[in-house]
């Protein structure tokens, strides 16, 4: 009987992780489960068994979470050395040849479980390489479990003889027992043998609920108390076996190897064994060959990243409160060549907050900090606040000396506050991570000095506690408090010398940070404190009319409905669409169930009038209670204004994201959406200023694939989709239909997001033949774009990344995957990230241009950036001046081989102007 080989990788990561002992290799990697899971691969191949796969958690929520919001919500995240180690494996695994399969939306159980049930129904011989006790339920004639960590096997016997119940009771016997792990509630103090006893007794766990009046004692009530949960628990630990999956058990054949790939990950973690086993088998192996390897694989980012033990040493921090220490650092500072310095405040709302002390440091492993404004009961004296910013503001304000901080801006804006212009921002670690590799890391202080120093800081939390008992930082003790705030201001000098060193040997990425990222700095900090004025007069209105609209919405709903039910519950939906009205749904939920989220209610818009209202009404409560709601609370008391905070760090293309609020996503296409922007006005006076790039993503397409149509298209200045309707379609620009047009726009914008022929279909409301035959036309005579797109995958399966105009990397995950829907959705990345990433930099560097402009001027204030739009104050007499300044600086902030066009209005809101 053939034989198949599952293997619970996400089980023997974390049991490995925690039976064997923290091993790092030279550069500092942990290493100790990676060893353990390589191990146990070896021992699986030298079994050779006929069919093989890997089978992981993907990440994300799955039907569980959806079932029970608790699930799991116990459970740790994942420990950073663990963390760190699940690439290498997965890299691994790969280059040793097995399948990888790793599903969303459900657990590695439930792949396990779909294959084993299939191979089982093909006479194929099953053994599930697990330490995990939930898969005990899959055991049969055919189907065995192995823990190879204690080299122990389950049949039928060996379930029975561990748990006290046979296999086909084992989801009862964990419904009782609970999983305290997974956050699966069971019966209190019910433990194992209490449950089998039950089981045993009663037969099933419908046989233990139904005779629960019988059981006596504590037990017994605990029994009786959990009989309304005992349900869901059943359903929380019963393993799915019916996934769809992209493979069947007899495609799960060992792939070829890529043994340089090995070689090198064995040679990088430090895997003698392993290493020895490869060049036995390769003959003997090749030295050169090796160190090729080895050096190729340390020029990638990751590779590069392994901390430096010199910058991960204890630091020496100094309290700073009376004048003769303030004296002997100030002296530092001024002899300093570069300044690493943050500041401790009472919020993380920078237009709110106050200075609570500042920290520096001007050499490795050694920082103060200054407190200044402490307010707890019984602190100690500290220097004042005033005096301490007056002897500090000449050296901030100095260009000519060099600051570094970890995102800056913040600091920025609340020195701010007590008049000190900061000037000389030469680095900033986070933007420094950023510009490196955007997707590597999240790029707080935490993670990096994690990632870059193998350095574990002190977390806020730590010393200010959190939830309902977090304490203002004024409220930390100084001790505590110096201990937290001086690191922060070492462990950014820590990080600049251990990044800015990168940067250095990538001359494009250098330029990136240096000509955009950050002269970006000040240039949003400035945007940030202006903020915005809101009038909250109509704001009110237009939330009185949303919710007027809403309840007719509702009205109606509940009409076509034939009765009441409440539009925001999912399963009062499901009931109305698919069970009362009969409607046949096009997506489901994991668990299987019809979906009603948008996207489903979209799919059957055409079936019936319901869906579409119900949409709509979802469509104004976001309206309402993100915008109309919210806004008016959010004016500043100080400023009488809104104020968003930019973030720079946060969108791996390179685009500037914003929050409280998002600026991003006021809609536009609707009109209760555009009305939003109404609110949004000069005071008397002034005016508000609007300029947009024109199809700014397009005209950078025409510019990369050098595709003469497209060029042609833009540089005579026509209707661009007009002129590839008239290519795509055979017929002169004057006979373009509106149908052929909004066809050939479809495909000019489509395409650059990767989208199919079946998506076209669906965005045009025609067959997939017919929109394949156009995207067939279309790359006929665009035959420049075409191979724009097939040279980009190439290169970012090559490389893996692609880059903007101006040098940006944009580092692209699952490239490789054997997933082919991840591997998919990562190669239309690769196509749109460049243009999305250029256009994100063609608009930073306008705001640099604009902002260097209007320095020294009191008649234009730049107050926003949404997308590809900048938004102007500007005073009444200057709008002339300032419109071909924007016009001016925009068009000219990249040279295309396309004309860069600017649409700029002016108005009294941002609505009028747009």
């Amino acid at each position: 009987m053939p034989k198949l080989v599952l293997i619970d990788g996400s089980s023997y990561l974390y049991r490995a992780f925690h039976a064997l002992p923290p091993l790092t290799n030279e550069f500092g990697e942990p290493t100790g489960a990676l060893f353990g899971v390589v191990n146990m691969l070896r021992a699986t191949l030298r079994e050779a068994p006929d069919y093989l796969a890997f089978v992981c958690d993907a990440p994300g929520p799955t039907f569980r979470n959806e079932l029970y919001d608790q699930y799991k919500a116990n459970r740790p995240s994942m420990p950073d050395d663990l963390r760190g180690q699940v690439q290498p494996m997965l890299a691994i695994v790969g280059a040793l040849g097995f399948p990888i399969l790793c599903e969303s939306g459900v657990e590695a159980d439930d792949v396990i479980g779909t294959i084993a049930l299939q191979a089982q129904a093909q006479g194929i011989e099953v053994e599930i390489s697990t330490g995990d006790k939930d898969l005990a339920q899959l055991v049969g004639s055919q189907v065995t479990l192995v823990n190879t960590m204690t080299n122990t096997t389950l049949d039928t016997a060996g379930v029975t003889a561990k748990f006290g119940v046979p296999p086909e009771r084992i989801i009862d016997f964990l419904a009782l027992t609970g999983d305290s792990v997974d956050n699966v509630p069971g019966v209190t103090k019910c433990g194992p043998k209490t449950a089998a006893k039950w089981l045993a007794e009663y037969g099933s766990l419908d046989g233990v609920m139904a005779h629960a009046d019988k059981v006596g004692g504590k037990i017994g009530e605990y029994l009786r108390d959990a009989l309304p949960q005992l349900p869901l628990s059943r359903e929380l630990v019963t393993i799915k076996t019916d996934v769809p999956l992209p493979l069947a058990p007899t495609d799960l054949t060992l792939r070829e190897r890529d043994t340089d790939t090995l070689r090198a990950l064995f040679t990088r973690y430090g895997f003698k064994a392993a290493l020895k086993d490869l060049d036995a088998e390769a003959g003997g192996g090749d030295v050169v060959v090796e160190v090729v390897a080895i050096t190729a694989a340390a020029e990638t980012p990751a590779a590069s990243d392994a901390p430096d033990p010199s910058l991960s040493r204890p630091g020496e921090y100094e309290l700073v409160t009376t004048p003769e220490q303030f004296a002997i650092w100030l002296q530092r500072l001024h002899d300093a060549e570069l300044i690493a310095f943050d500041t401790e405040t009472t919020s993380i709302d920078a237009m709110r907050a106050d200075m609570v002390g500042i920290s520096f440091s001007v050499e490795l492993g050694k920082a103060c900090y200054i407190p200044v404004a402490h307010d707890y009961p019984g602190a100690p004296a500290q220097l004042d606040r005033d005096t301490v910013v007056r002897a500090l503001k000449p050296i901030f304000e100095d260009p000519a000396k060099a600051k570094l901080g970890q995102h800056a801006k913040y600091d920025i804006n609340i020195l701010s506050h007590y008049g000190v212009a900061v000037q000389g921002l030469k680095y900033d670690s986070m933007l420094e991570s950023y510009i490196w590799n955007a997707t590597a890391t999240r790029h707080d202080m935490d993670s990096l000095a994690k990632k870059y120093l193998g350095y574990d800081t002190v977390k806020y939390e730590e010393v200010a506690g959190k939830g309902a008992k977090q304490i203002s930082f004024s409220q930390v003790d100084l001790d505590t408090a110096c201990r937290y705030a001086a690191e922060d201001a070492d462990i950014t000098w820590r990080l600049h010398h251990a990044l800015w060193p990168k940067l250095q040997v990538e001359p494009s990425l250098r330029r990136v940070y240096e000509d955009i990222e950050i002269p970006l700095v000040p240039v949003l900090a400035a945007m940030e404190r202006r903020g915005v004025l809101i009038d909250g007069d109509e704001l009110r209105r237009q939330s009185q009319q949303l919710g007027k609209r809403m309840l007719e919405l509702q009205r109606q709903c509940h009409g076509l409905a034939g009765r009441e039910f409440n539009l925001d519950s999912p399963k009062q939906l499901q009931a109305i669409l698919f069970d009362e009205l009969g409607l046949q749904a096009k997506l489901k939920t994991p668990k299987g169930q019809p979906s009603t989220n948008e996207e489903a209610l979209e799919a059957i818009a055409d079936m019936h009038e319901l869906p579409r209202l119900i949409l709509e009404h979802r469509s104004l409560a976001k309206l309402r209670s993100t915008y109309t709601d919210k806004l008016s609370g959010i004016v500043n008391p100080r400023t009488g204004r809104v104020h968003t905070s930019y973030h720079q760090g946060a969108v791996a293309t390179g685009r500037l994201s914003s929050t409280d609020p998002n600026l991003q996503n006021i809609p536009v296409r609707t009109e209760e959406g555009r009305r939003i922007r109404q609110a949004f006005i000069a005071p008397p006076g002034w005016k508000v200023m609007a300029a947009d790039y024109s199809q700014v993503e397009l005209r950078i397409m025409a510019h990369l694939s050098a595709d003469e149509g497209l060029l042609r298209a833009f540089r005579e200045g026509g209707d661009v989709h007009r002129a590839t309707a008239a290519e795509v379609f055979g017929v002169a620009p004057e006979e373009v239909t509106t149908n052929q047009r909004r066809a050939a726009k479809a495909i000019n914008f489509g395409l650059m997001y990767g989208m199919s022929a079946f998506g076209l279909a669906r965005a045009l409301g025609v067959d997939r033949g017919e929109a394949s035959d156009y995207i067939g036309r279309y790359f006929t005579r665009y035959p420049g774009v075409r191979g724009y797109m097939d040279a980009t995958r190439e290169k970012a399966h090559r490389d893996g990344y692609v880059e903007t105009i101006f040098g940006r990397r944009l580092y692209l995950e699952n490239l490789n995957s054997r997933n082919h829907g991840l591997r998919q959705g990562a190669e239309r990345a690769a196509v749109n990230a460049p243009m999305q990433g250029s256009a994100a930099d063609i608009i930073k560097r306008a705001m640099i241009a604009m902002a260097a402009w209007i320095d020294g001027r009191d008649d234009v204030h730049m107050l926003m950036q949404v997308h590809d739009e900048l938004v102007f104050e500007v005073r009444d007499d200057a709008v002339d001046t300032v419109r071909a300044a924007v016009i001016e600086r925009m068009s000219g902030a990249a040279e295309l081989d396309v004309p860069l066009l600017v649409d700029v209005g002016v108005g009294k809101n941002w609505d009028e102007a747009h």
